[in-house]
């Protein structure tokens, strides 16, 4: 529609293509947008507060034989989560396939609506459609919900958690048992949700007010944006309508555990840990009638579902010394090794929904994992040098969220590298399986530890690690299936197309829960510390610096999506947050800080300031994935540098001295004995007064202030993340941030 108009005149033109109303040149006068501006009402950080109550309990029933403990906390959570105006896809009349919009692209409206402005169709419902087929419409028509405002969701979290136990060491039983513990309990958590989603569209309402001819109660999706805030009260009742979502998550656990020493080496002990859990979990979502049949517009359909798991688990663990400093060889000044091993059995069940019945399933693993640490020479001779190395195979059982076979809609943004015709909100369908299978992990790492006998207080190391991911349990996300649809056939739906030379616009995405193939990905993580004492040089004592270097360098990340497959290095490249299994992948990270603490037995001890920088390297847009240039030969997304910066101080005052109080002698205040003699005086006793002035409130009491990104450096730009341009995986854009924080011991 022309700029300026507010509405264009009822069954004045044929289409749009012959009326003097609407023209297809959009200027760009003064710079403002042309398109919508996401980020004008989108906010990046949603509104939010938190209550917690927490209370604990430990109490020595037989000494350190048999101490109680408990705890309970309670937790209440509201947030607000605002996005843009509804837009009005996908259309609320359906096609052939039940569910389905007609129209590829907006929104259709019937001849009949009260404001139409054109007086010739150019498509109709088909005649198999569940939503009055046969009508003569008009497709194409795009429309946002401005009249109406953001949508917004107030959310409240119920939290409660509480557990009970006993612990206690077991060398009453004998000296064998001396090094002996155990600990037994049992936790309670529940979770409790409640959702409200407003201004969203109701699918029906909408359908009746577009076939509605009366301009009192007809709603119009020709307003220009001038004009939005014209629809009438009738009007917008009938469409916009409020959601109530609930839902809830219940975990109940025990365990029991035993740990010590078997018996002696000589280097040392055999220690051991053995150890049995149950927990069961209880998950269960209870969406709006609406969204259970999907049937809004602008909020998440999906079914409603339960899901309960038992899981039964134990574990053991042993740590052998073969050498160490008391008992050692050339090469071998000490030596241990730790065997462990986990088996857990799972037994789950699913709620029946519209793709799956109801359905039982399980599954059980047995996982080692063994370790070494060797140091292979004294360290009188050249410093400390240890080499250590692991080797872990991993196991974990999908999420009962995962598991839930229950389908969800959601509309997220997109950019389709393939087609002009798609618009950038389109139609994502996620679901969840039953029959997922437990993802495996198999990794191992090695590395080197060095501590220099001629720089006291420095200590260099370095680790290379090796994971291969097998059965990935993941969604992809919309953005990743769209940007790689050639390897993943038939998850992208396109309507014809209407341009030469490029596929048609994308119509719906289905986005499985699946066991992806595997993963490999390998990297070094790497750390220098630097203790400088000031002692060390022969005066007083000013504190110590603590110079820390820490870092990662990912060196491959290779993503097989289906068995047989091409192998995708992801490594370097940024991901959407929609791509569950990882956020994006930088090949470099790390951190720089220096902290000073003061003197010991000083005042000044209980300083501990300091600053952290921390670094973020380069890596490249998504749109490195798709172009013809090859991965690694596009935009590059800059480095993000950010400095911190803390103080504290923690007060730890020496308790008060005995205080000579007149008239509480042990002997009842009578005598005392002076020379041999006996002489009435004034009773002196030592008895001690609980302290309770300010010294009792300061001591323990530890206050500190922080300033997190102190030069307000803002997060790089990043065209792949449609619409905040940032990276929220790895990115804050909250700028510079203060804190202060009190805390009590008693």
């Amino acid at each position: 529609m022309k700029p300026g108009l507010q509405k264009p005149t009822p069954h004045s033109a044929a289409n749009a293509a012959t009326s003097p109303q609407y023209t297809a040149n959009v200027p760009f006068p003064d710079g403002n947008f042309a398109l919508f501006n996401f980020a004008a009402l989108t906010p990046s950080i949603p509104g939010a507060d938190r209550q917690v109550y927490y209370g604990s309990l430990t109490r020595d029933i037989c000494d350190k034989y048999l101490t109680l403990f408990a705890d309970f906390k309670y937790a209440r959570s509201y947030f607000r989560a605002d996005a843009a105006p509804t837009p009005f896809v996908p259309d609320a009349f359906h096609g052939s396939v039940a569910g389905s919009g007609f129209s590829p692209f907006g929104i259709s409206v019937p001849l009949s609506n009260a404001f139409n402005p054109f007086t010739v169709a150019n498509a109709t419902i088909p005649a198999d459609s569940q939503t009055f087929p046969g009508t003569p419409v008009y497709t194409g028509v795009a429309y946002r919900g401005l009249e109406a405002g953001n949508r917004f969701a107030p959310t409240t979290f119920n939290d409660i958690l509480f557990d009970v136990g006993l612990r206690g060491q077991m060398g009453e039983f004998g000296d064998y048992f001396k090094t002996w513990n155990w600990e037994g309990g049992f936790r309670y958590s529940r979770n409790d949700e409640e959702i409200q989603s407003r201004n969203v569209v109701s699918q029906s309402g909408l359908r009746e007010a577009l076939l509605d001819s009366n301009p009192a109660t007809a709603f119009n999706p020709f307003l220009g944006l001038s004009g939005t805030n014209r629809q009438t009260p009738e009007a917008r009742n009938r469409v916009y309508v409020t959601l109530h979502n609930s839902g809830q998550f219940e975990l109940p656990l025990g365990y029991l555990t035993f740990n010590g020493d078997l018996f002696n080496l000589p280097a040392g002990p055999v220690s051991f840990a053995v150890g049995g859990e149950y927990h069961g979990e209880r998950w269960r979502n209870d969406p709006d009638s609406l969204n259970t049949t999907f049937n809004t517009i602008g909020s998440t359909d999906l079914q409603a579902s339960e899901v309960n798991r038992d899981v039964w688990g134990m574990y053991q663990e042993v740590r052998i010394p073969i050498t160490s400093p008391t008992w050692n060889f050339p090469g071998f000044y000490s030596l241990e090794v730790d065997f462990a091993e986990r088996e857990e059995w799972y037994s789950q069940n699913t709620s029946s929904t519209l793709a799956f019945p109801r359905a039982s399933s399980q599954f059980n693993a047995q996982k080692p994992k063994a370790s070494v640490r060797w140091q292979p020479l004294d360290p009188k001779y050249i410093g400390a040098v240890t080499l250590r190395g692991t080797y872990t195979e991993a196991f974990h059982a999908p999420t009962v969220i995962e598991l839930s076979p229950a389908g969800l809609q959601a509309f997220p943004l997109v950019i389709d590298p393939f087609s002009s015709q798609t618009p950038n909100q389109i139609t994502d369908i996620i679901t969840g399986s039953p029959f997922l299978q437990p993802e495996t992990a198999y990794e191992w790492s090695a590395g080197i530890v060095y501590s220099p006998k001629w720089l006291k207080g420095l200590t260099l190391s370095v680790d290379y690690w090796n994971i291969s991911l097998r059965s990935i349990v993941a969604t992809l996300g919309a953005q990743f299936i769209i940007d790689n649809e050639a390897t993943l056939p038939g998850l992208v739906q396109r309507a014809p197309t209407a341009i030469a030379g490029e596929l048609g616009p994308i119509t719906q995405v289905t986005d499985p829960t699946f066991n992806l193939s595997s993963a490999n990905l390998d990297g070094i993580d790497y750390e220098a510390i630097y203790i400088l004492d000031s002692t060390i040089f022969g005066g007083p004592d000013w504190g110590r610096l603590t110079f820390t270097i820490n870092g990662t360098y990912l060196d491959r990340f290779n993503l097989v999506v289906n068995p047989g497959g091409p192998s995708l290095n992801l490594a370097g490249q940024f991901l959407s947050t929609s791509f569950t299994f990882s956020g994006s992948l930088p090949r470099d990270r790390a951190y720089f800080s220096l902290f000073w603490d003061g003197p010991a037995d000083t005042w000044l001890g209980g300083f501990d300031v300091g600053a952290t920088v921390h670094y973020t390297g380069q890596y490249h847009d998504t749109v490195d994935l798709v172009t013809t240039l090859g991965p690694g030969r596009g935009r590059l997304i800059r480095e993000w540098i950010t400095l911190d910066l803390i103080a504290s101080y923690a007060f730890n005052l020496p308790p008060p001295g005995p205080a000579e109080v007149p008239g509480f002698a042990k002997d009842g205040g009578k005598n005392v004995k002076m020379d041999g003699k006996e002489k009435n005086v004034l009773p002196v006793s030592t008895a001690e007064y609980n302290p309770c002035g300010w010294r009792a409130w300061l001591n323990g009491t530890t206050i500190t202030v922080g300033l997190q990104n102190v030069t307000d450096e803002d997060p790089p730009f990043v065209a792949g993340n449609f619409e905040n341009n940032y990276d929220e995986s790895l990115a804050d854009v909250r700028g510079r941030f203060w804190y202060v924080q009190l805390k009590k011991r008693f």
